[in-house]
């Protein structure tokens, strides 16, 4: 059985919510599975989808060495829809405080704690933003039934 799929217009409206996404990137320890954690991301058709990590945490260390991963976010309310998104890592950066942390603290919280959470920071590089360019895509929307 073929599930329907989302259309190109519906997949980027549904990208357009404040769902946490999961990555999944190949783990640097070729005798561990690959490393799949939740996270913020942002998502433009122009650029492709964003993710700030440390890049010295294990989602920073296996990013840098993959060049690569796979996102999946998931709509958990009736009807259920999904969309995966997978491709190489094509800009590696420091984070910005105002460019970067603020644009994903103010998609996924209110704008007085997005204020607060951006606040705790320490100014300068604090991060690393991740682009990924979307290659292959999946998506599932079962509502469509």
């Amino acid at each position: 059985m073929d599930f329907p799929k989302m259309t190109v217009a519906e997949r980027e409206a549904f990208l357009a919510g404040s769902r946490i996404g999961v990555i999944s990137i190949v783990n640097p320890n070729p005798e561990r599975p690959p490393l799949s954690v939740p996270i913020w991301y942002l998502y433009d058709p122009d650029v492709g989808v964003s993710i700030m990590t440390e890049p010295r945490s294990a989602k920073g260390k296996a990013l840098h060495k993959a060049k690569a991963f796979t996102m999946v976010v998931q709509d958990t309310d009736s009807p259920r829809k999904y969309v995966s998104v997978e491709g190489p890592v094509v800009e590696e950066r420091p984070g910005e405080k105002e460019r970067d942390l603020r644009v994903l603290a103010n998609r996924y919280m209110s704008a007085k704690d997005a204020d607060g959470y951006v606040a705790s920071y320490k100014d300068g590089p604090f991060g690393y933003m991740y682009v990924m360019e979307p290659r292959i895509w999946l998506t599932n929307d079962i509502s469509k039934f």
